[in-house]
């Protein structure tokens, strides 16, 4: 009978938090240095440039590839650049303070849609997250960039969401998992949504939560059930699925509209 494989303690940690990140490129903090392993650490040398080792990991062994944590900003965004979503990893506690493991923990998730990151940023174009629901032939949207605060929500056919998508260029598209995107859409960095965070109850309670409001009426969007949809995918999306730092983000009210789309203030 094969003998088990047995996993360092370190390694038991990682696996158990790259468990929660699959989809997502874990930086692992290991003292002065972020870690990466597996075929995060073969995917990060590729897109580096940085030297690809082997490391034991109890019986056996893993692709390693790590860089000082200084120089975060530098290789940051060239992995976010490549349309990878990339989850930070950092000590939460002081290692000379503790024996045995470090408690470590995702501090931060950042995608091509969402990043307040300078270096990520093109100080000169948005960096819109786009959002889509669709039923039958019609089409839900919503945008944001986090960096600047603009919301924005629209609704109409397949011309109007290639309009949208012409005109703001999102760095990142989130839609329903059990619904494709269109085939002229699949060349972009997108990632799929689990169906309750597109449910029309679900993004109009979120909605007036966060607005702190008992109905949309004063938005103007009560005429456009798919674009709140949308919208209420948005929210799922920075506050529920990882992205921790946007569940103090406030939205204020519509100040005006314009012919595609209807725009809100700001997301902060």
């Amino acid at each position: 009978m094969a003998k088990a494989k047995k996993e360092t303690p370190l390694m038991a940690q990682y696996n158990s938090i790259k468990a929660k990140y699959p989809d997502a490129l874990l930086l692992f903090r290991v003292g002065d240095f972020y870690e990466t392993f597996g075929a995060d650490a073969i995917k990060a040398s590729q897109v580096l440039g940085i030297v690809l080792t082997k490391r034991n990991n109890g019986d056996s062994h893993m692709e390693l590839a790590g860089f000082p944590h200084h120089s975060i900003d530098s290789y940051l965004p060239k992995l976010v650049r490549v349309g990878l979503r990339v989850a930070i990893c950092d000590q939460l506690e002081d290692p000379k303070m503790v024996k045995g493991i470090v408690k470590r923990g995702v501090t931060e998730l950042v995608t091509p849609g969402v990043t307040f990151n300078d270096q990520v940023l093109n100080a000169k174009k948005n960096n819109f997250l786009l959002s889509v629901h669709k039923e039958k032939e019609k089409y839900g949207m919503a945008l944001v960039d986090v960096s600047t605060g603009e919301f924005l929500v629209s609704e109409g056919n397949w011309e109007k969401l290639l309009h949208i998508v012409n005109t703001f260029e999102p760095s990142e598209i989130i839609h329903q998992r059990t619904k494709e995107l269109p085939t002229q859409l699949k060349g972009r960095n997108y990632f799929k949504l689990e169906d309750w965070a597109y449910q029309y109850s679900y993004a109009l309670d979120k909605l007036t939560s966060h607005f702190k409001t008992n109905s949309l009426k004063g938005f103007g969007v009560e005429q456009m059930p798919l674009g709140v949809t949308a919208a209420g995918a948005i929210l799922a999306y920075l506050v529920e699925d990882t992205h921790s730092r946007f569940a103090g983000s406030h939205y204020e009210n519509p100040n005006h509209s314009q012919e595609d789309y209807l725009q809100m203030d700001s997301l902060h």
